[in-house]
């Protein structure tokens, strides 16, 4: 099993930034990859980026994130960051982690209880 913590979640204004983390705990060894998603009000889940754990830290971003928001990893840590600058209204949603975990049998995903980011205009 694996737990996911996310924080850094807030309020601020458009054209600001923040900066959100997500913490993995347990069976962190057989994490692969991991990505932010978000969810905005009465939307379904969508992408943000998502990094590899195993290896280089292989990147990968939606359009909406794309030369504004910049996905990092700490393996020591155990833990992925999600730099966002330049937010704007459209960007107000709940923000979650999850991680895709390979045993010797399957892949399971994980997901964090996410963080609430709220940008005002």
């Amino acid at each position: 099993q694996v737990q996911l913590v996310e924080s850094g979640g807030g309020l601020v204004q458009a054209g600001g930034s923040l900066r959100l983390a997500c913490v993995a705990s347990g069976s962190t060894s057989e994490i692969t990859r991991m990505a932010w998603y978000r969810q905005a009000l009465g939307e379904q889940r969508e992408a943000v980026a998502s990094i590899s754990i195993v290896g280089d830290a292989i990147t990968s971003y939606t359009d909406s994130a794309r030369g504004r928001f910049t996905i990092s990893r700490d393996n020591a840590k155990n833990t992925i960051y999600l730099q966002m600058n330049s937010l704007t209204p459209e960007d107000t949603a709940v923000y979650y982690c999850r991680c895709l975990r390979r045993d010797t049998i399957r892949v399971y995903e994980h997901w964090g209880q996410g963080t609430q980011v709220t940008v005002s205009s």
